[in-house]
C-alpha cells in the first residue's frame, strides 16, 4: 500500500479519493456527503458519524482512521462518541497504510488522502 497527496493505493489499484475498506477487504468510496453540514463548523468537511454507521453492522475488531496526508481531517463529536466502541487507531493515512499491512485482526478503515 502506498499514499501520496490525493491518491491511495491499495493491492495495486490506485484510488484518487477517500475509501473505506471494509472488513470483507472490500473497499468503497468514502461517502462524504453525509458530513458536508459540518463544513463550515469545521473548516473542512469532517468525518462524522453518520459515514461510519456501517460499523455496527460489520462489527470489526479494530478501526483505522487514516487523517489525510498531514493528519489534518477533523472528526465531529458524534464520530468521536461512536468510535468509542471500538479499538479505534487515529493516525495520518501515511502511518496508518504499514499497521494495515500487518494487522491480523478484522478491520476497517476510513482513509482521507488530502489535507
Amino acid at each position: 500500500m502506498k499514499t501520496a497527496f490525493g491518491w491511495v493505493e491499495i493491492h495495486g489499484k490506485r484510488y484518487d479519493h477517500d475509501v473505506v475498506i471494509h472488513a470483507d477487504g472490500s473497499i468503497s468510496k468514502r461517502k462524504k456527503k453525509v458530513s458536508k453540514a459540518f463544513r463550515a463548523e469545521y473548516g473542512h468537511t469532517p468525518l462524522s458519524g453518520g459515514e461510519l454507521t456501517f460499523l455496527a453492522e460489520e462489527r470489526p475488531e479494530i478501526v483505522y482512521i487514516g487523517t489525510g496526508q498531514y493528519g489534518d481531517l477533523p472528526l465531529t463529536r458524534d464520530a468521536e462518541s461512536l468510535l468509542e466502541a471500538f479499538t479505534t487507531v487515529l493516525k495520518p493515512t501515511p502511518e496508518v497504510l504499514p499497521l494495515l499491512g500487518k494487522e491480523k485482526r478484522r478491520y476497517c478503515a476510513v482513509l482521507h488522502v488530502t489535507c
